[in-house]
């Protein structure tokens, strides 16, 4: 490629932003995405969110409840800038698609309310931006609604979220007065008309009663974002003019290392506000140029690999989400080296199998826009692929690569389901099957003991929508049992076992002897892990893999009891072999013997704790807090919020928590909301845990 063809690539590469909208449910996305869509000209039409016509939540489930629950990509243009938009849920239950979605972006946008300031969502998306190093601006939206304060927002992403904000504007009017901001980069006004053409954006002169402080502000901002950049702090600290093309730099090089974030402000629902976010998004937010190069693998040997984010560079992209669909499975790819053609056969290292890229496109929501060829940079859905799932990395065979795979959370809830007729069952399986691969968070297994199919996922709701599309979508009546808590079982204390697994019958027989000290440990990382302490020889090297392999199938399976067992550690220090009975079957027997003798009056049970806020009128705070108590939770904080309510944080065991919903709107008058979100795995205490088990092992 030659050095002139390179250079435009890497100039139009440098007009590419792949961002994403996070934050809490009801902070106001989806509207935000969808005034994003009507004001770059991509729709014509503002699609409401309340009215059940948002672009953006396409699926049925997701306008008939007004919530974001898969993510939708799209993409427009703003000052001759591409912008590929990803519309994350709010909802804990869908948190998965916020993970995959901030994976492969290369920045965001935070939307908070200006009435509740940061919510627990907020805080979880935050966390999961950080851990993925993504850039964000934020947008403080709702700014006219009553109790709306921007300053107390600003605070409370301080305290709650450990940012270092930057208001580069300053609201004019307040509540049902906000009529406009102070841009105070440039010095200016810009104004909204209070009628229903509220998009059209006047930029003047700023009101003379509004000039001192917006002076004073511009000078803590230009402070602020000075130190992101030694030559605009040289010159703010030696007294002399900052300009407005340095102070521009200085924001831009503070948001991409991550150590500012600029904060605008507006309404999105009246059009107001969201012009400067994306003007803010195509001068502070990264290209793909502006990320440091993804670090991969090479899985034939090991090696490191990393590459320039350039298309003259080979072939690798990130499979980032899979959706079913009547026409052809839909695989969501970001590239983030080289090209990608429609027709052509990709290599994915984890299954070491080609796939054929039947059609190439570019979404907007559910409408489909085929491409022939795609870059580096690029976020493009696939049809054609057939056994890529979310975390593989397609590559070229000359140049394989694989990149690090998403971390998901566990699920914490799971329950019967199965057809209400005979004939639907393979039919049934086949849909869950679909539905496993498209979303990480949704598990399925069939029961031992009962037959039974059982699936798994983060919530009550999660479930339920799972549930929905399987007869709405599909068609297929099902029979839902009552939902069960995930728990698991760890040991009490250390135990050292002896497992013999000797048998004669004849022949050739069996001999395995495994002497094995268990420990409970929380602090490790994973559920198990194996220490060979043996010495000497007492078991064969050949055979200690396998008595590790019996050890860790004894633990995945919860004996018994069935619940898996977690934070446990096994030291293999003797054992005992013979020249002819000995075997890897023999001793792959003796550790899930080793195992049962360890767990056997040794056992406990942990259910999962999740971290709850309520907000709820204050006069109506001591109900919910009494009502909490009764389920066995612990109240950690109780803040007073804007307009009379009352925000109680706490931890309560999941066990019960079911059907709250319905009491909290009993109790508050239909006032109460809530959140909540798995927090960690604590011990049952003896009681309940007894009912636990006996109802689990009923003969």
């Amino acid at each position: 490629m030659s050095d002139k063809k390179e250079s435009k690539d890497v100039q139009t590469i440098r007009t590419y932003r792949n961002f994403g909208v996070i934050a809490h449910i009801d902070a106001g996305k989806t509207t935000f995405s969808e005034r994003i869509l009507f004001i770059t000209g991509k729709s014509h039409k503002v699609g409401e969110v309340h009215e059940g016509a948002a672009t953006m939540d396409y699926m049925e489930e997701e306008r008939k409840r007004g919530i974001t629950i898969t993510s939708a990509a799209t993409t427009c243009y703003w000052r001759e800038h591409r912008m590929s938009l990803i519309d994350t849920p709010g909802h804990v239950d869908f948190t998965a698609e916020v993970e995959r979605s901030l994976r492969v972006l290369d920045g965001a946008v935070g939307v908070f309310c200006a009435v509740a300031g940061v919510q627990p969502q907020s805080e979880t998306v935050w966390r999961q931006a950080n851990r993925y190093k993504v850039p964000r601006i934020a947008f403080v939206n709702k700014m006219d609604r009553t109790g709306a304060d921007f300053y107390k927002a600003i605070e409370s992403m301080r305290t709650r979220l450990h940012a270092n904000p930057v208001p580069l504007v300053m609201p004019i009017g307040k509540e049902k007065g906000f009529k406009g901001v102070v841009d105070l980069i440039n010095m200016k006004a810009c104004t909204w008309d209070e009628d229903d053409n509220a998009r059209e954006m006047e930029v003047g002169d700023i009101p003379a009663d509004l000039l001192d402080e917006a002076k004073k502000r511009r000078e803590q901002m230009v402070e602020a974002v000075a130190e992101c950049h030694d030559d605009v702090l040289e010159k703010f600290v030696e007294g002399e003019e900052v300009t407005i093309a340095e102070i521009m730099m200085a924001v831009r090089k503070g948001t991409l290392d991550l150590k500012i974030t600029p904060v605008f402000c507006g309404s999105a629902f009246k059009d107001k506000g969201v012009q400067n976010v994306l003007d803010a998004i195509v001068d502070f937010l990264p290209s793909p140029l502006d990320v440091p190069p993804i670090e991969g693998f090479n899985p034939e040997n090991d090696d490191k690999v990393i590459r320039p984010l350039l298309p003259d560079q080979p072939f690798a992209g990130l499979v980032f989400k899979t959706i079913s669909d009547p026409n052809g499975d839909l695989t969501f790819m970001r590239i983030y080296t080289g090209v990608m053609n429609q027709g052509e056969k990709y290599y994915n290292a984890r299954t070491r199998r080609f796939e054929r890229i039947g059609r190439l496109m570019r979404m907007h929501a559910i409408q489909r826009e085929p491409i022939d060829t795609a870059g580096a940079g690029d976020i493009v859905a696939v049809v054609g692929i057939k056994e890529a799932i979310t975390g593989d990395t397609m590559s070229t065979k000359d140049h394989p690569v694989i990149y690090e795979a998403m971390a998901f959370p566990e699920t914490v809830i799971s329950m019967a389901i199965e057809p209400k007729s005979g004939g639907d069952r393979d039919k049934l399986s086949a849909i869950i099957g679909k539905l496993v691969r498209e979303d990480p968070t949704f598990k399925a297994r069939t029961d031992e003991q009962t037959g039974q199919m059982v699936i798994s996922g983060m919530g009550e709701l999660h479930l339920e929508v799972k549930c929905n599309i399987i007869q709405n979508d599909h068609k297929i009546g099902v029979i839902v049992g009552r939902p069960k808590v995930a728990y698991k079982m760890t040991l009490k204390g250390p135990k050292q076992v002896e497992a013999r697994h000797i048998k004669q019958s004849g022949g050739s027989g069996q001999f395995a002897v495994a002497r094995v000290k268990f420990n409970p440990d929380p602090t490790i990382e994973g559920d198990f892990e194996f220490i060979d302490a043996i010495k000497g020889g007492s078991v064969p090297r050949e055979y200690i893999p396998a008595v590790e392999a019996g050890i860790e199938s004894a633990i995945k399976g919860g004996g018994r009891i069935g619940f898996p067992y977690v934070k446990i550690t096994a030291e293999l220090y003797d054992g005992q072999s013979h020249d002819v009975d000995s075997s890897a079957m023999a001793f792959e027997a003796a550790g899930v013997l080793a195992f049962r003798l360890a767990a056997e009056g040794n056992s406990q049970l942990l259910e999962p704790i999740m971290k709850i806020e309520i907000e709820a009128p204050e006069e109506k705070t001591g109900d919910v807090i009494g009502d909490l108590s009764s389920r066995r939770g612990i109240v950690e904080e109780m803040v007073a919020k804007p307009g009379g309510i009352s925000a109680v944080t706490g931890k309560v065991p999941l066990a019960e928590m079911f059907q709250y919903s319905t009491t909290l709107r009993s109790l508050t008058q239909g006032r109460g909301t809530y959140t909540m979100e798995p927090a960690s795995y604590e011990p049952v205490p003896p009681n309940i845990a007894e009912k636990v088990l006996a109802e689990v092992v009923k003969p």
